[in-house]
């Protein structure tokens, strides 16, 4: 991102403030870098530029060596996430009983390509190696359920689930307003 841009980049200060009370709990705060993106990235939803040249500012570190520990890691993201992240594993057993023809499913119910975010925000999708449920073959996991034993036509039920929940949520929300 250019200078000029992220200058005008504003971090919400609520979420600064929880991010510098966390910072501040902790004795050895550049042992503990990992640590302070994984919370980072729970208050913010993911690592974007800005904070993470925030971290290494708070930490009085190299930016490089904050960026270089967010693109290793996998469990790191650089871009917004959906609210709900299907995993849908290619491994062996799920791959031989058609994970790809689900995952090919789910990004056509999702308008999205494996790795993106559904324009309303609520899914982002990934192809993942292995879950380690191969008994349940194929399967994907939401967030921390699995779905074990998938079929072509169980993709739009379980998306429609997640679709439901969110309105009642959102229905609930307006009317405590």
């Amino acid at each position: 991102m250019e200078r000029s841009k992220l200058a005008k980049v504003k971090l919400p200060k609520e979420k600064l403030v929880e991010l510098d009370a966390f910072i501040d709990s902790l004795e050895d705060k550049e042992g503990l870098l990992i640590h302070i993106l994984h919370k980072a990235q729970e208050i913010f939803g993911y690592l974007s530029l800005e904070v993470q040249l925030y971290i290494s500012k708070r930490l009085d570190i190299p930016a490089a060596k904050v960026f270089g520990v967010v693109s290793f890691y996998s469990y790191f993201t650089q871009e917004p996430r959906g609210k709900h992240t299907i995993s849908m594993c290619m491994g062996t057993a799920c791959f031989v009983k058609g994970s790809e023809q689900i995952l090919e499913t789910f990004c056509n119910e999702l308008g999205v390509k494996s790795g993106e975010t559904s324009k309303d925000g609520l899914f982002t999708i990934k192809d993942v190696r292995c879950i380690g449920a191969c008994g349940l073959a194929p399967v994907a996991m939401i967030d921390d359920k699995v779905y074990g034993h998938l079929t072509v036509e169980s993709v739009k039920e379980i998306l429609d689930e997640y679709r439901k929940e969110e309105q009642n949520e959102n229905q609930h929300s307006e009317s405590v307003i």
